[in-house]
């Protein structure tokens, strides 16, 4: 498809400056960022989740290498950039491109509408250089689908040569780079109307210095097919990858995580399929997966998206825990039948919320839920109330929770285009946490702070005790885990988890066009600013965890038995903290005895062995985490003597109390620290075992 004489004529000039015949191809696979509020590139240290639209591509674009058919003579060199952990080095880029004998391409690769405008920014760069451009993804995919006509961000594309890849490519690949190696690419690539089949498509590949970028170096994703089979109204991805359900080969799947592993060692997955009980072949893949588990000793982990309905499928939950799955993402959206009904969300049905979620929590799966604030029956009131109901009686371990935003590729979108509704131009807030439109019930200020007080209350100190103390041993550290990563995010960062990382980057030069470049000095005091929010809000959640980790961590028996004698001793308003050693030491006597009395002869051993090993401990530390199970003696103290300083009252100061309380702290503290990065670092660098 040709689209006008203007933007030819652009296109074939711009692309004579690169008539040599080619040697050496360059494929740059660029996943783009967004812009946060001062327009700076969100760029982290350290990622959580990452892109399966990357490490797709980059296993079809390795297909095409191996296949060999550009040429057996033809040089290959593909990177692998995820401007989210990684930055884009347009010099050095643009500098490679000028070698004779190579040809460059920049992939835009799976650009959602938050992240076009960074992307487009990438292309004009890249485009002013001589490079050929391609962008593809939900969003010019979504936009060509829905709307009658290309909307005008897609045609300011198109006028400076951009080339547009609508719907999936596999299949289409290697033509498409035939056309970049003999100068033929054309404007738009469309294969929305022909789904691709899956049967045979080259899997997604890993690449080693991508997975380095990201906390778990052992986490990877993996499709095992695409397609929704429902309707709702927000979702793009019925609209652009269609709904009916197109599936990979449960042998090519096995033989890919098996692959994976050994060359790898990638132990965990999140199988991206929007909806994995809707596969046909499920109970294949989990049966794989479980004689991978029991013959080969293979113990891949992995986590999938499942409708409401997935808990009534017989075996589903049961396998699934089998082969390894320890979280499932339930699309639950709303509390509210209208809401859902609206949204044609008509396959949830809010009185089996509850048995849905104690199926998988039975099962042992914890169950993370998406919560979408701002469908058109909400209120301010109304969203509370339904918070407080998933808090206290559905209590799924994990929640998200996404402010309803039209996506160009939705129904709602449309919708909203056909009435002339008011909409955010700026599509860098189009991230399902700014309000993009107008709502009937709430001012966009209400809307935001309701979607706020959300997650404030979910992940708020009793909440997350509550969910800790009713998880199994097996899934706590894991909880624990995703509490802190999404405390970082929505308490120091200020945004999603879905996007943040951990340790924010900041290039000065990586700020919209549109804005300017800030100085220097006022760039410095920018950086410093966003340390001492980390100095600021670092330790705040650090001892909030610290806190929740005292209220619900597993109690040994011992230590049970322990604190039922200590609550037997009368001790002064102070608490048994000032108790002496001795008293301590005799609390844990009677309890070893009490121990002994109630369990049978044949388990007397090891109740005694790691008493005395305890008891021991005590002896030489009497600030003991076992016996502490809250940090609010510790907070009153410190906040009295905050007060005697700002008053200048120095010489009330309880100076043994200090150092007693001190102590405590370090102990407390490092005890925590210790326990939590010693799981932390187990979980994330476990690589699951093989017998030769």
């Amino acid at each position: 498809m040709i689209y006008h004489d203007k933007m030819k004529s652009y296109t074939e000039t711009s692309r004579m400056k690169t008539t040599h015949k080619t040697r050496r191809l360059v494929i740059y696979l660029i996943k783009p960022s967004k812009y946060d509020e001062s327009g700076y590139v969100i760029r982290y240290w350290r990622g959580v989740l990452p892109s399966n639209s990357l490490t797709c591509l980059y296993g079809l674009t390795e297909d095409v290498r191996e296949r060999g058919v550009l040429g057996p003579a033809l040089n290959w060199k593909i990177e692998l950039i995820d401007e989210t952990v990684q930055r884009v080095e347009t010099r050095k880029i643009l500098r490679r491109s000028r070698r004779p004998g190579t040809t460059v391409l920049v992939c835009l690769v799976g650009v959602q509408s938050n992240q076009f405008v960074r992307a487009a920014d990438l292309a004009r760069i890249f485009r002013a250089g001589g490079l050929d451009v391609l962008i593809g993804g939900f969003h010019v995919s979504g936009s060509l689908a829905m709307l009658p006509q290309i909307p005008a961000e897609i045609r300011a594309l198109l006028d400076i040569g951009v080339t547009v890849v609508a719907g999936e490519i596999e299949g289409k690949w290697d033509a498409i780079l035939s056309d970049v190696l003999h100068r033929r690419l054309q404007p738009i690539y469309n294969f929305l109307s022909t789904s691709p089949s899956l049967e045979t498509a080259p899997m997604s590949k890993i690449h080693p210095r991508y997975v380095r970028r990201f906390v778990s170096t052992t986490f990877s994703t993996l499709d095992c097919g695409r397609g929704c089979p429902f309707n709702c109204s927000f979702c793009t991805v019925i609209n652009v990858q269609g709904r009916a359900m197109r599936l990979r080969h449960v042998d090519t799947v096995l033989a890919t995580i098996r692959e994976n592993y050994r060359r790898h060692r990638i132990g965990s997955y999140f199988f991206t399929d929007d909806n994995f009980c809707r596969n046909k072949h499920w109970e294949a893949l989990f049966d794989g997966l479980i004689r991978m588990r029991t013959h080969d000793k293979i113990r891949i982990g992995f986590m999938i998206q499942a409708d409401t309905q997935s808990y009534k499928l017989p075996n589903f939950i049961a396998k699934a825990k089998a082969a390894g799955c320890s979280q499932v993402f339930i699309g639950l959206e709303s509390l509210n039948p209208q809401n859902l009904e609206a949204a044609g969300k008509r396959q949830n049905k809010i009185e089996q919320f509850q048995a849905l979620i104690q199926a998988y929590r039975h099962a042992g799966i914890n169950t993370h839920v998406a919560y979408i604030i701002g469908f058109p029956f909400d209120t301010s009131a109304s969203v509370a109330r339904d918070i407080r109901r998933l808090t206290d009686e559905l209590g799924p371990e994990q929640a998200s929770f996404f402010m309803l935003t039209p996506l160009p590729g939705s129904q709602d979108h449309v919708e909203l285009c056909r009435r002339g509704a008011s909409m955010d131009a700026d599509l860098n807030r189009y991230d399902s946490f700014h309000a993009t439109t107008d709502h009937p019930r709430m001012s966009r200020e209400e809307w935001t702070q309701a979607y706020h007080e959300a997650w404030t209350s979910f992940y708020g100190l009793e909440n997350m005790t509550r969910i800790l103390q009713r998880v199994s041993a097996e899934n706590y550290w894991a909880v624990f885990a995703n509490f802190i990563w999404y405390k970082n995010s929505t308490m120091v960062e200020q945004g999603h988890p879905m996007i943040h990382g951990f340790i924010r980057l900041k290039g000065r030069d990586q700020r919209r066009p549109d804005l300017s470049r800030e100085s220097w000095w006022v760039y410095a005091k920018r950086r410093a600013s966003d340390l001492w929010r980390y100095v600021r809000l670092w330790p705040r959640v650090a001892f909030e965890m610290e806190e929740v980790w005292l209220q619900t961590r597993p109690r040994s028996a011992l230590e049970q038995r322990v604190v039922e004698e200590l609550a037997r001793i009368p001790v002064s308003a102070r608490g048994w903290r000032r108790m002496r050693v001795a008293e301590l030491q005799q609390a844990y006597r009677r309890a070893m005895t009490a121990l002994h009395r109630s369990v049978p002869e044949e388990l007397a051993l090891r109740v005694t062995v790691p008493s005395r090993l305890r008891l021991w401990l005590v002896r030489v530390n009497p600030f003991a985490h076992s016996l502490t199970s809250s940090r609010r003696s510790l907070t009153r103290f410190w906040r009295m003597c905050a007060h005697q300083v700002r008053h200048g009252r120095f010489d009330r100061l309880d100076v043994s109390g200090l150092a007693f309380n001190s102590l405590q702290e370090v102990t407390l503290f490092g005890t925590f620290a210790f326990l939590f990065f010693s799981r932390l670092l187990h979980r994330l660098m476990a690589r699951p075992r093989m017998v030769a």
